[in-house]
């Protein structure tokens, strides 16, 4: 065993977890707790978030209606910052009253400059947005979405135009705290691919819910809720980008030198590494 510890006040809580040379999945070691990106790093970082009560709140709006717009807001090359400062722009015009705005009235609104970390932006596909928006509003005010879990939410979505699976799951877990999806993007997807638990030759836009099944494996594995390490994964390798890349670059080194052998699954990995760069 290693442990953990958790400091709270004068108190110390101990986290017991296997020994680092044990696999969590097959294939895949537990790791040091220590060492950024092991599977052992991420449960230890979801129990001490749970027993001192600082789980991430996911959850961005207080009807679903204001979910499905703060998620299609934001994603798809659109900074965090800015999609969150659209989605109140919209949420203060009235956008998720009972009666949905116009596609043109949601145009308008979104073409109005923002206020974000002090200045003054433009939201990028404003066009599109408005479009896509305007048709979930609808659909919403129209009919009554399944909510007995995340798949049945996720696949109802799935019929709006612009949203996909990410987008559609981003909704689900949030609005449900479901753990049956994963939101699947670069930075969960690097999570996995330098973490060894998902398969290196799988990409999001072609296999997506075949990495959501190797996400909600591991997660099980770990002995932890997949919405809890999908949050927390999300928020680190977002906050340390130059680590993350520090870390792909030896990766690559490593695969440089596995490729001198010419084995088939070093080029497979080099090549999914590359795009993620």
């Amino acid at each position: 065993m290693q442990l953990g510890a958790i400091f709270m006040g004068q108190a110390v809580f101990n986290v017991e977890l296997p020994k680092p040379e044990d696999e969590v999945i097959p294939g895949v070691p537990w790791g040091s707790i220590e060492k950024f990106l092991t599977p052992a790093y991420w449960a230890y970082q979801v129990y001490a978030r749970r027993l001192t009560g600082d789980r991430i709140n996911y959850k961005l709006g207080s009807t679903l209606k204001e979910e499905v717009g703060a998620c299609l807001l934001g994603g798809h090359g659109i900074p965090a910052n800015v999609g969150i400062a659209a989605f109140n722009h919209l949420r203060n015009s009235g956008a998720f009253e009972v009666k949905p705005p116009s596609e043109e009235k949601l145009l308008e609104w979104l073409k109005e400059p923002l206020e974000v970390d002090g200045r003054q932006v433009r939201y990028r596909f404003a066009k599109q947005k408005a479009r896509y928006l305007c048709a979930a509003l609808r659909r919403l005010s129209e009919e009554q979405p399944p909510l007995d879990t995340g798949k049945s939410l996720r696949n109802w979505l799935l019929d709006i135009p612009g949203i996909g699976y990410k987008t559609a799951s981003w909704v689900a877990r949030n609005w449900l705290d479901a753990d049956d999806v994963a939101i699947l993007d670069i930075h969960i997807l690097r999570a996995g691919l330098l973490g060894n638990f998902f398969d290196s030759h799988l990409t999001v836009d072609r296999h997506y819910l075949k990495l959501e099944e190797q996400f909600i494996r591991f997660s099980i594995a770990l002995g932890v809720r997949a919405s809890e390490l999908d949050a927390l994964m999300w928020m680190e390798m977002m906050s340390s980008p130059a680590t993350v890349h520090s870390i792909m670059g030896m990766g690559r080194q490593t695969i440089a030198s596995s490729q001198r052998r010419r084995t088939k699954k070093s080029e497979t990995y080099s090549g999914q590494l590359s795009l993620l760069c």
